[in-house]
Formats: structure tokens, sequence, C-alpha cells
């Protein structure tokens, strides 16, 4: 597994804004990012948020992020527009639910699903919210302190 781009927000855009218009807060790639253990990614949104939260770093995949860009013919949009913080490359993140893993020395422990939300429709394409279903990316807790960065 590759990690491809890193990217954090200070901010929430769509949790916490149901009912409401969407924030605005950028997401920022990174160069790189340091992983606390049972906080998350220092900078984002996640970090520190609540104890034991089970979406400390999220992780999509390239692969899909590139078969959702030809599906929807959207080529304007960057990976960061999901808001997923670690986008990696030649990973089946589905089958680490409930898996530790490493990256680059760090160890994660893959929590769930990323499940898609309405949000998708407006954010990416019309239809996104159900074409990511089942690879909406994973949810992770940080184990182990460390700094990941890009390949």
């Amino acid at each position: 597994m590759k990690v491809k781009h890193l990217f954090i927000s200070p901010e929430h855009n769509f949790f916490g804004h149901h009912g409401q218009p969407a924030g605005k807060a950028p997401m920022i790639e990174v160069p790189e990012v340091e992983c606390v253990a049972g906080k998350g990614l220092k900078g984002d949104r996640f970090f520190g948020w609540k104890e034991n939260y089970k979406g400390q770093a999220t992780f999509f995949s390239l692969e899909v992020y590139e078969s959702l860009c030809a599906r929807f013919a959207v080529h304007d949009l960057p990976p960061s527009v999901f808001r997923r913080n670690i986008i990696v490359q030649g990973a089946d993140l589905n089958a680490l639910i409930g898996q530790e893993f490493e990256i680059q020395g760090i160890r994660f422990l893959g929590t769930e699903e990323s499940r898609p939300c309405y949000w998708m429709n407006e954010a990416f394409a019309p239809g996104a919210e159900e074409a990511m279903k089942g690879q909406g990316g994973l949810r992770a807790k940080v184990l182990s302190d460390g700094t990941l960065r890009c390949d």
C-alpha cells in the first residue's frame, strides 16, 4: 500500500451540518502528517475529538477515486473532495476492517467502512453516494506514534 496524498482540515464541512449548508473549510494537502496514538492526525478536525474515537484517521482508495471520476466524467475535482485523510494505492481497504495494519512503521486498527453520505452527491456528482456504497473508504484508530509521508 502506497500513500499518494495526505489531507487534513481544521473544521468539519459535512459532519454536524445536517439540514444546513455544507461548511467551506478546505482540505489542506500536506507532504507529511504526525500521527498520535489514540488521538489521530495532528491538525485535523478529528484530532483528540473523542476518547477512543473510531475515525481518528480515514483512508480512501486512489483506484476508487479514479473509477468514480471515469464513471461520472468528473475531471476537475481532486481526491480531497471526499474529505478522507489518507489516499492510498494498492490496498483493499474493506479487508482491513477489524484488522491491525502498518504503514511506514505506524500501526492502525481498521474499525469500519467510512460510509458515504448524501453530501457526496453535492460534493462530487449526483449519484456518488450510491456508487460509493461498499467502497467509501476506511475509518481507523491510530495505534502508534509516527510521521506518515507521501510515497
